[in-house]
């Protein structure tokens, strides 16, 4: 294996002969010499259907019949997910029309329902039908809802974030911020947990941050002073008090980035390749998350964290290929993962992986020879059996991870119970996903690109889908047109049910 010095410096001797060619060009790289390519990168003018996220019309991505849940039928999530849906206990009839009758006859606690039967009434409505859409003309990159869901920030290629009203079942652009400093695109953009700030990375030395409200922007450029040539950050976010911000990025690195001293606090050597993705562990901000090329997640302890000596508390294997992002339950032991081997999966960080763990997926990485971005997905790369030392709880499949650093998140707690996992597709699809089944509960389709970015509002049953077609797509549900004929026969049904009451 290649050390961290001759692996970058590789690199930038690559990256300097090549600077002078037209155009943006790429090396692919999976921490070895012999795997070094060249391509010629996403552009503006590029026609071919790879660059556009179009492979999904021949890509089909295999859906698990079959789950194993073996794991996760005996793990506290179980207990927890049923608990807050409403469902713990002995089998019963879990109608809505049940739930409806208890209520009516005083039998609901407080005479109404509880939040986990509200999560469970939730489950029947679930976003199925495009209500609302926003266009670009060029790729939409990243989308999500602020905390509160006041506001919706999209962020598209034509390096251009846009900022949504989404009070009282409105969608309204407000506020359109012309990003600075873009190489190619906007990659990932935050939040600051107030609402009053966003933050975007890109191809950039810098992470930038700029107010949400008020007529005048104000950009300010948080440097990084990263030591790459060519330096991107392609995750970030913020922590709860909104003081520090956590990055990752290509070459290898974490970085923490604090707000009140102005300056970068720490840089963590932390993977053997690109970091595509990190997160906080809850609310304390002390436990982070990070996932990269390398297809580890790794977990850290912000509170012994040294740049001289950095040690991950533990690591978690089980991909066979990179990770392209993480998401935390928020409860600092429950996260999930979607990789380029086409899986998300859940673990808990009190199950770290053996040392077979890791030198297997080390091992399965090396053992690729495909690009992700513009090829197909060889049938080699879609083993179901799990690797030696795979710690995951689940691992779920249906979705297409092709072309880019597709997004996987767990639905709300509040209307949902988190119940479920939801990701973007490379088919142009969003591909939601029952957490303790590992089935598919609800496929939403209508984007002709991949769908790189998915979110959920936290408190509504609304679902925003980011594409590379241009469109931001609003996901609502809308009830099924009925018929007189089943009218007339739920009505009869209806009245055989109050007789035999």
């Amino acid at each position: 294996m290649m050390d961290q010095s001759n692996r970058f410096s590789t690199r930038n001797v690559l990256a300097d002969f090549f600077c002078g060619f037209t155009g943006l060009m790429r090396l692919l790289h999976g921490g070895r010499a012999a795997s070094l390519q060249l391509i010629q990168s996403d552009s503006d003018d590029d026609s071919d259907s790879a660059w556009d996220g179009r492979l999904g019309d021949r890509y089909n991505p295999p859906v698990d019949q079959h789950p194993d849940t073996r794991d996760i039928d005996y793990s506290e999530i179980k207990e927890k997910i049923l608990l807050e849906t409403a469902n713990l206990g002995p089998k019963a009839d879990y109608s809505i029309t049940r739930l409806l009758r208890q209520r009516q006859l005083g039998l609901c606690r407080n005479s109404s329902f509880s939040h986990g039967e509200c999560s469970r009434v939730a489950s029947h409505f679930l976003p199925n039908n495009f209500t609302c859409t926003d266009s670009y003309v060029q790729k939409a990159f990243c989308g999500i809802y602020s905390q509160d869901g006041n506001i919706f920030m999209s962020a598209c290629q034509d390096q251009y974030i846009r900022l949504y009203d989404t009070r009282n079942g409105k969608f309204k652009n407000f506020k359109t911020i012309k990003a600075r400093d873009v190489g190619w695109s906007v990659l990932d953009v935050a939040f600051t947990p107030d609402g009053a700030c966003l933050l975007y990375s890109s191809w950039s030395d810098y992470i930038h941050i700029c107010n949400v409200f008020g007529d005048v922007e104000n950009h300010t450029a948080l440097d990084l002073n990263p030591e790459e040539r060519r330096f991107c950050v392609f995750s970030i976010t913020v922590s709860s008090d909104g003081r520090e911000i956590l990055g990752g990025a290509n070459d290898g690195c974490l970085y923490v980035f604090d707000r009140e001293q102005n300056s970068r606090t720490l840089k963590i050597d932390s993977h053997e390749d690109d970091v595509n993705a990190v997160a906080f562990a809850d609310v304390s901000s002390q436990i982070l998350f990070s996932g990269g090329d390398d297809a580890l997640c790794k977990v850290w302890d912000r509170r012994t964290l040294r740049e001289d000596s950095p040690q991950p508390v533990g690591i978690l294997s089980g991909h066979r290929d990179g990770i392209t992002f993480i998401d935390s339950k928020g409860d600092a032991r429950y996260l999930i993962s979607n990789s380029k081997d086409q899986t998300i999966k859940l673990w808990d960080i009190r199950k770290f992986s053996p040392k077979e763990g890791l030198d297997a997926s080390r091992m399965a990485v090396i053992q690729q020879n495909w690009d992700y971005r513009w090829q197909q997905v060889p049938k080699r790369a879609l083993k179901k059996h799990k690797l030696p030392g795979d710690t995951s709880l689940m691992t779920y499949r249906g979705h297409g991870v092709l072309h880019t650093l597709i997004r996987c998140r767990f639905s709300p707690s509040f209307t949902t119970g988190q119940q479920y996992v939801y990701s973007g597709c490379s088919t142009g699809k969003v591909v939601i996903y029952d957490v303790l089944t590992g089935k598919i509960v609800k496929k939403l389709s209508n984007h002709e690109a991949c769908v790189r970015d998915v979110s959920w509002h936290p408190y509504e049953e609304k679902i925003v889908s980011s594409s590379w077609d241009g469109h931001v797509r609003l996901w609502e549900y809308r009830q099924a047109e009925y018929y007189e004929d089943d009218l007339a026969a739920v009505n009869c049904k209806g009245m055989e049910f109050a007789s035999v009451k």
